[in-house]
């Protein structure tokens, strides 16, 4: 599998899990170290002040940070073991873009940021994750196919 089959199949992993179904419209580029997500806002992502609840700003930094780290890891699957994300501003309309960039890799851990930005460009979380390979072979995963 080449490097750019490697990015396709990580894409269709992401749009093929379950939790996807409450996040429609979602959509996800991923290239060397790098990640990008794109979420239109919706009611019902909202909290009691009618803006967008800090869960969902954690599912697109992790998402970000962690298909970023995925694209340099062909073997096996890896899962987030710390998560330190920050929010600076409420969102209530239009989109939000989550872009993660790998930061660091060791034999052992992967380290990766990723910021939120509004429709506007600002700025409105960042968050930097560590990233551990499990023994789960990509290739055993439903929705990642060779």
């Amino acid at each position: 599998m080449t490097q750019e089959e490697h990015y396709k199949q990580l894409e269709k992993l992401f749009l093929a899990a379950n939790i996807q179904e409450f996040y429609t419209g979602s959509t996800i580029q991923v290239s060397r170290e790098r990640a990008k997500i794109l979420l239109p806002t919706d009611p019902k992502f909202f909290h009691g002040a009618n803006a967008v609840h800090g869960s969902v700003y954690f599912k697109l930094l992790d998402d970000a940070a962690w298909f970023a780290a995925a694209s340099v890891v062909r073997d096996f699957f890896i899962v987030t073991s710390s998560f330190q994300m920050n929010l600076l501003r409420m969102v209530n309309s239009g989109h939000l873009s989550a872009v993660g960039m790998v930061r660091s890799v060791s034999r052992q851990v992967l380290l990766a940021e990723s910021v939120i930005y509004n429709e506007r460009g600002k700025e409105v979380a960042f968050g930097t994750g560590q990233f551990m390979r499990t023994n789960q072979p990509l290739a055993a995963l439903e929705g990642y196919s060779l």
